[in-house]
């Protein structure tokens, strides 16, 4: 009895010790803001819009806050996350962004399903710390945008909207900071450009389609701000005080 008891404290033993071993890493969790001040001009739309959950590769499709010390390299911050996926945060803080403007008359992520007059589809292709530009590190943050017409899927808009923010020093706070200002900068104008582009009033579904003007890919929105041009990194603006 004695021995099978001895072999059972030990297993015990054992397996408290791999639970140990095995515990997560803690994290400090970290998020972003949505916008909530807009230029007056903007206009009243009277559609609904349905916002996709953005694409993004694998290295950026993750909760893990991403850095690259080279460029040809992706790697993460230790003991620090996002509180989601970054897509997914960022998807919600799109759309939380069309709320605060009160300009137009429903929008929620592309997943509910509501009867939507255009989806928009955000391609997330940047959302790291750059390191290979010195210390501390520079924020790069782009979105490629379609906006698509339902029902006929046809896209009526393309747009690249990106922003580049130092941080004020090699923190994660204050690197966050910097994700949080050039990600702001970015959703901003692409809630503008969204709101611009369609007319304001749904259109009928036999509406003609002007495939010129969408399809043509000189007509496509490039709006980039601040961002080094080849190594040169030294008017990338710090994040404000």
């Amino acid at each position: 009895m004695i021995p099978r008891l001895a072999a059972l404290v030990a297993a015990a033993t054992m397996l408290a010790g791999c639970a140990l071993l095995e515990a997560p890493e803690q994290q400090d969790l970290y998020t972003v803001t949505p916008k909530s001040t807009f230029d007056p001009d903007l206009p009243s739309v009277y559609w609904q819009l349905a916002v996709e959950a953005p694409a993004a590769a694998a290295n950026l499709n993750t909760g893990r806050i991403a850095l690259a010390l080279t460029p040809t390299s992706s790697d993460y911050y230790a003991k620090a996350a996002w509180t989601d996926r970054a897509p997914l945060m960022v998807q919600t803080r799109i759309v939380d962004s069309f709320e605060n403007t009160k300009k137009i008359v429903a929008v929620a992520r592309e997943s509910i399903g509501i009867r939507s007059n255009y989806v928009l589809q955000p391609d997330l292709r940047n959302f790291e710390a750059l390191y290979y530009y010195g210390k501390p590190p520079i924020v790069r943050v782009r979105i490629i945008a379609k906006l698509v017409r339902m029902p006929d899927r046809q896209i009526i808009g393309v747009a690249s909207f990106e922003r580049c923010v130092r941080a004020r020093t090699d923190t994660i706070p204050k690197v966050v900071e910097a994700f949080d200002q050039a990600l702001g900068s970015v959703i901003k104008r692409l809630v503008a450009w969204t709101l611009r582009t369609p007319p304001a009033r749904p259109a009928p579904d036999d509406a003609p389609y002007n495939i010129e003007r969408f399809r043509n890919p000189a007509n496509a929105v490039v709006d980039s701000e601040n961002c080094p041009k080849g190594n040169d990194a030294s008017m990338v603006p710090l994040t404000d005080e």
